[in-house]
């Protein structure tokens, strides 16, 4: 039994089990197998065998009768107008995110749970290269006309909507049963769906630019990750400001280590805190968290100027803050405080960009540690 799927998985590599030019075409059926079985494998190296495949002709109303409880029900879309469904099995999903996140398979299958919409995201990546897999496999055929050229569209968390969202015609639908990891210990099922109908691609307006294809739609896919990778990964730097003040360029050439810039009294319980371009995005409490200042953020300012509440820390409140409030707490690590930031046209203003020590609220030195 060893040899046999080591031959069976040396065929798939080398693609001895594909039909020749001269030969028969590609069914849609093993062309799904086939997509399954490779994206699995190239896109996060899970062992994924398609153990058996039954085709079906049927409508919309007996598609919800298919669908195991807590499937993770994925809605595609095609040329036009076109939607199908593409629903993993409760035991189907899981082995996708373990991949992803732990490497590898648990020894155990867990707990059939509901899905969530990060399974879904974290599972639209293999759920497009099944498709586009599907779609190079069919090129040319007249299958595709039907099954070709779908891409993973939303995700429902309840079957009953499928009857207002998908049309009311005949689908072709496929449903297999799958087997992770070398030993195939993990059983699992998916159904995947489509109008058995071909549709016309939408007629697209006059002077457009021509549609993509597949190649560029996955180049511009993968284009868009990197870029979101990249900028979600990018360091913003925030200060934390007490209060700012205006001095003459007088004052601020003699300021002197030791030196110290009397602040309102006030200015510890309102705290500004402060991108590089000095707009305010919160105003904040100064405070105390298992033993390093921290700052409690009051509300948030968005982008068009509305105020959202901060989510509220699961630690200890920040000292002196006010009870109830919904905050997060900002950790810094300077010793003390930061000195002055002096610039000098127009009156230089000095930009206080740390917490003064909770014991002195009302002075702080300028160049102290």
């Amino acid at each position: 039994m060893a040899e046999d799927r080591g031959s069976s998985v040396l065929m798939r590599k080398t693609g001895a089990d594909a039909p020749s030019a001269g030969g028969a075409p590609l069914t849609p059926g093993r062309a799904l197998s086939h997509a399954l079985e490779r994206a699995a494998q190239d896109l996060m190296g899970l062992a994924l065998r398609v153990t058996a495949l039954r085709e079906d002709r049927m409508g919309l109303a007996e598609l919800p009768e298919l669908l195991e409880e807590r499937s993770l029900l994925a809605v595609i879309e095609g040329a036009g107008t076109a939607l199908g469904l593409f629903a993993l099995g409760p035991a189907a999903f899981p082995p996708l995110i373990e991949m992803q996140t732990m490497g590898r398979l648990s020894p155990a299958a867990p707990a059939p749970r509901r899905p969530t919409r990060t399974d879904a995201a974290m599972s639209a990546g293999f759920i497009d290269a099944v498709l586009a897999g599907l779609d190079a496999a069919l090129s040319g055929q007249d299958a595709a006309a039907w099954a070709g050229g779908y891409r993973y569209a939303s995700f429902l968390d309840d079957p009953r909507p499928l009857g207002l969202l998908l049309e009311d015609v005949g689908y072709q639908v496929f449903r297999a049963d799958l087997a992770f990891g070398e030993e195939g210990a993990r059983q699992a099922a998916l159904v995947w769906a489509v109008p058995a109908v071909a549709r016309k691609p939408a007629l697209p307006h006059p002077g457009a630019p021509p549609r993509p294809g597949p190649a560029e739609l996955a180049a511009q896919e993968s284009w868009d990750r990197r870029m979101e990778h990249s900028v979600m990964g990018a360091q913003v730097t925030l200060d934390a400001v007490l209060h700012r003040v205006t001095l003459p360029l007088s004052s601020v050439l003699a300021l002197r280590p030791g030196a110290e810039i009397a602040l309102p009294a006030a200015s510890i319980e309102t705290i500004g805190l402060e991108g590089a371009d000095r707009r305010v995005l919160s105003k904040g409490r100064l405070g105390q968290l298992r033993g390093q200042r921290a700052l409690r953020l009051e509300a948030m300012t968005l982008s068009d100027g509305a105020e959202a509440p901060a989510a509220e820390h699961p630690g200890p409140p920040a000292a002196g803050a006010a009870p109830g409030s919904a905050a997060r707490e900002l950790k810094t690590t300077q010793p003390k405080f930061l000195a002055a930031q002096v610039q000098a046209p127009h009156g230089a203003e000095a930009a206080l960009s740390s917490a003064a020590p909770v014991a002195e609220p009302a002075r702080l030195r300028a160049g102290g540690a």
